[in-house]
């Protein structure tokens, strides 16, 4: 092997954080039913509890106003019945007044009059009075909360101005009597439960019958996806024909969309597996007709040197053969590699290259080919599948010695284009080259150029390809620039990878 040192220069890319992929942890299968009924369920029973609360406050508010108005309006009358006679204040109630304050079979009334003294007057002398300091205008009517005896009350209360029809004391200070009527709430209560009683009843009747016509829609809404499951199920296992969205509602369109894409994906698998199989099943006839052939006529020999002649044919056909599932076995593990299941590392390119090109080293003493390498000035370092980057240099290689004829060279080449940021890898032989009209083809599996009687199973282009498309890496092939013999223009093969590639490609996807 010659070996070249390159003359570019380049800085090697930093070696990327290595880390382990976290495996994903299993979910628990959850329905979809169940998951949109308990977003809308759950919801709905916590705000029940707030509503019938909210309700009870309401009911109370308006159970209050029209015993207020009457309260309001028993504080007025009483003003009214208030004198100042010599100096005094009395309380002329008739008796359809005190009538009106008299207690009924719920609730206890009372009432109470004081002076400017705060003497009581007439009415309950245990009636609390207000606690404001400053007393409302005369005439205005106020509403509180108290309590008598421990019993909750209400009362009304407001002041009147006893100098009010006083001619003879105008321009003297007013004089203020406190009025306050006050009653137990047990009618205010009834009132609150009834209310609450005729809101809240029919919500018990109604609260069933909305889970029932939730439940109802719910199951009538997620039919589409039960009856697309049973056509689904319906289908013959080697059925890949799309799914007709038409029959779906808008919402599960691009899921079906998605699975027609999937089917279409899957159908040319297939197609391209029912190919593979068909070609490589052709492809195996040839070797082993020959290998029987040669068995049955040695059998027929009785010569020494005939029969040996037919094994030595019965050899070269079995390493053909051998070679074909070889490199079938390989075609198949490189197609089938999902992303996950490939690690990649860092590689540095040119102790790859040096590796393998001495590995073949005796293959090209026996073809009289020279074999060299020339590295790059600095180590490259790339991320890839070392074992996979090994199979392609390898076919690469082989397939420039066979079709390079004798005392011809062949040189495998690093090099960096430092501006692009790309780790290039070259094959160059000295062969009949490739005409333009073909290299599209011969990365196809079994393809084999017209005229060539090279022997051969036409996969190894076919790896190549393979295995650059999962680095991510670009294939060409060019015109050797160094060819010297019209004959023999020699070709190169030039693949193309990224120094720095992105953490995706790190990882193996796209």
């Amino acid at each position: 092997m010659t070996e070249k040192s390159g003359a570019k220069e380049f800085v090697a890319p930093p070696a990327p954080e290595s880390g382990l992929h976290n495996q994903p942890q299993e979910k628990n299968q959850r329905s979809l039913f169940g998951e949109i009924l308990d977003w809308m369920l759950v919801p709905l029973l916590l705000l029940w509890p707030m509503s019938i609360a909210i309700t009870y406050l309401v009911a109370k508010s308006i159970a209050n106003q029209p015993f207020d108005r009457a309260l309001e309006n028993h504080v007025l009358v009483l003003s009214q019945q208030v004198k100042q006679t010599d100096g005094k204040v009395v309380a002329l109630l008739p008796h359809p007044a005190r009538d009106i304050l008299r207690a009924d079979d719920l609730d206890s009334i009372y009432f109470q009059i004081r002076d400017e003294a705060g003497e009581l007057v007439d009415g309950e002398r245990d009636l609390p009075a207000p606690a404001e300091q400053d007393p409302p205008a005369p005439g205005n009517v106020l509403i509180r909360n108290d309590s008598l005896r421990g019993s909750e009350i209400r009362v009304a209360y407001g002041y009147i101005d006893l100098n009010r029809g006083d001619r003879r004391q105008a321009g003297a200070a007013p004089r203020l009597a406190l009025i306050q009527v006050a009653e137990t709430l047990e009618k205010r209560a009834l009132l609150a439960n009834e209310i609450i009683k005729g809101v809240i009843l029919p919500q018990f009747i109604i609260l069933p019958v909305a889970l029932a016509l939730v439940w109802f829609a719910l199951s009538r809404g997620l039919a589409p996806l039960a009856e697309l499951q049973q056509r689904i199920r319906a289908r013959r296992p080697d059925d890949l024909s799309p799914i007709d969205s038409r029959q779906v509602p808008e919402e599960i369109t691009p899921l079906v969309s998605s699975l027609n894409e999937m089917l279409e994906r899957l159908a040319q698998t297939i197609d391209s597996q029912k190919r593979f199989i068909a070609d490589a099943a052709h492809q195996m006839k040839t070797p082993l007709a020959g290998m029987r052939m040669q068995s049955e006529l040695a059998l027929r020999q009785t010569e020494q040197e005939e029969i040996h002649r037919s094994l030595l044919q019965l050899a070269k056909s079995s390493e053909a053969a051998t070679r074909l599932v070889n490199q079938l076995l390989t075609l198949a593990r490189t197609e089938n590699q999902l992303p996950a299941t490939r690690p990649l590392a860092p590689v540095e390119l040119n102790e790859l290259a040096r590796d393998v090109v001495q590995d073949w080293i005796p293959a090209s003493f026996a073809q009289k080919i020279d074999l060299g390498f020339e590295p790059a000035a600095m180590p490259v370092t790339i991320f890839g599948n070392p074992l996979m980057l090994r199979e392609m240099l390898s076919n690469l290689i082989d397939n420039a010695l066979r079709y390079t004829p004798q005392g011809h060279s062949v040189t495998v080449r690093v090099v960096v284009n430092a501006a692009q940021e790309l780790a290039i890898l070259e094959v160059e032989d000295y062969g009949p080259g490739i005409p333009l009209a073909e290299r599209e083809h011969v990365f196809e599996r079994f393809y084999r150029i017209l005229g060539s009687d090279v022997q051969g199973s036409g996969l190894g282009l076919a790896i190549v390809r393979e295995i650059a498309q999962q680095h991510h890496a670009q294939i060409e092939i060019s015109d050797n620039p160094h060819r010297h013999d019209p004959a023999f223009p020699g070709c190169v093969f030039r693949i193309s990878f990224r120094m720095n590639p992105h953490a995706e490609v790190i990882d193996g996807t796209d």
